[in-house]
Parts: structure tokens; C-alpha cells; sequence
């Protein structure tokens, strides 16, 4: 942790890059052993704001961790869970009403499930689409069935991310590209995506601001 720190502290001072941690427990492992990394990195708490749930989904639902992610929001951190990448629909209905996640890290099964699309619409809860990961892990056959399209005209938060790049290939603006270019996304949406990354982010309300400004004024300028 402590090495991890430095190196975000000389990140900002040397190159103006801020980052602040979300620390993960493995779903494969019981919930005793997430409640006990809880308790292992309070010490650094002022510097993470997020607890999250990743590892191999199937078998291991959000519902065995409810008791985690009760303990995670009392104690001041965001709730984030990977849910419906290779999960069925039903997980990613835990992770909204069971977990009350903040954030979910793909969600792409949620489209069989036209209610759960809905409430997840209505409560303006973040999906985090990885468009390349999921093709090069087989998530989806093809880039045009990645749910993105249907998600967005239904008026999901949708944002597009890449996804430990160096194994799955394609960084930040290739996942953009692909996008605008197998979904035909104007100018509007890409902009509207763009914005769903800002007002999705673990910030405070200034630093929003000032992000969503620049963006602003980027659109306005760009050909």
C-alpha cells in the first residue's frame, strides 16, 4: 500500500495524473476473508473510496457478500461489483437491490431482464462496458452484439472503459473507436458517453465541474 501510494503522490506532482484506489475481493473466497481485508486496509482508508467485487462469477453471486458490502458503506467507501459479464442476469439484479451497488463493472446480461434495464435506468446506476475485453474473452460473438446500442436508448449510464489492456488488448480511445464505429454513435452520444465517465467518477462535486467544463469546451471547438 504504501508503495502504491508513493507512487499515485509522485504521479500528481511529476505528471498531474490523479488516482485513488478501489481495493477488490476475490468472490471465489468466503466472505470472512473480504471482511478481513476490510479491516486490513483501514489504516489507508482516506486514500480509497471504493470496496469492490471481482474474480470468476459463476457460482459465486453478489449475494454471498451482503454482509461485505454492508460493512464497506458504513465504514465510508463506494460500493462497486462486477456483475453480468459472464454472470446471468440475476447477479446484477443482487448487485443493484441486494448490495445497493454504486457502480457495476460490465452488467451486459442485465439486457435479458427488460425490468432490471429499467430500474437500473431509473436509479442512474453506472455500467462500466469494456467492449474489447469482452470480445477477446468471448463475452460476445461479434462487437455488434456488445449491448452498448440498447443500453444507451434506453437511457442507461452507460460508459465505455478498457479492461486491463495489456492481456486484453485495446486502451481507452481504441474501445471508443470501435464503438463509434460498429454502433455509428454521433457526435451527441459520444459526447454523452464521454460525460457518463465524469459524473459516474468517485470525485467531488468541484472536481466534476471542472472536468465537465472541459469537456465542454473541447465539443464546442471540435470539428
Amino acid at each position: 500500500m504504501r508503495g502504491i501510494i508513493r507512487a499515485f503522490d509522485e504521479a500528481e506532482q511529476e505528471l498531474g495524473i490523479s488516482a485513488r484506489l478501489m481495493i477488490i475481493a476475490q468472490r471465489h473466497r468466503p466472505e470472512e476473508a473480504a471482511l478481513e481485508l476490510l479491516g486490513a486496509i483501514l489504516p489507508w482508508s482516506d486514500r480509497i473510496v471504493a470496496m469492490g467485487l471481482g474474480g470468476a462469477e459463476l457460482g459465486n453471486p453478489p449475494s454471498r457478500f451482503v454482509n461485505f458490502f454492508q460493512a464497506s458503506r458504513e465504514r465510508g467507501f463506494r460500493v462497486v461489483i462486477h456483475a453480468g459479464e459472464e454472470g446471468p442476469a440475476s447477479y446484477v439484479r443482487e448487485a443493484l437491490e441486494l448490495a445497493g451497488a454504486d457502480r457495476i463493472d460490465h452488467g451486459n446480461a442485465c439486457v435479458d431482464d427488460p425490468d432490471l434495464v429499467r430500474q437500473i435506468a431509473e436509479r442512474q446506476t453506472p455500467l462500466t462496458l469494456c467492449p474489447l475485453s469482452n470480445l477477446k474473452l468471448k463475452v460476445i460473438p461479434t462487437m455488434e452484439k456488445q449491448p452498448l446500442r440498447k443500453l444507451l436508448a434506453r437511457g442507461v449510464r452507460v460508459t465505455i472503459n478498457s479492461d486491463d489492456p495489456s492481456y486484453f488488448g485495446g486502451y481507452l480511445n481504441d474501445n471508443f473507436k470501435v464503438c463509434r464505429d460498429t454502433f455509428a454513435l454521433t457526435a451527441a452520444e459520444m459526447t454523452q458517453i464521454a460525460r457518463n465517465s465524469f459524473t459516474s467518477a468517485f470525485l467531488d462535486e468541484g472536481t466534476k465541474c471542472g472536468y465537465l467544463e472541459r469537456l465542454q469546451a473541447y465539443v464546442a471547438v471540435a470539428p
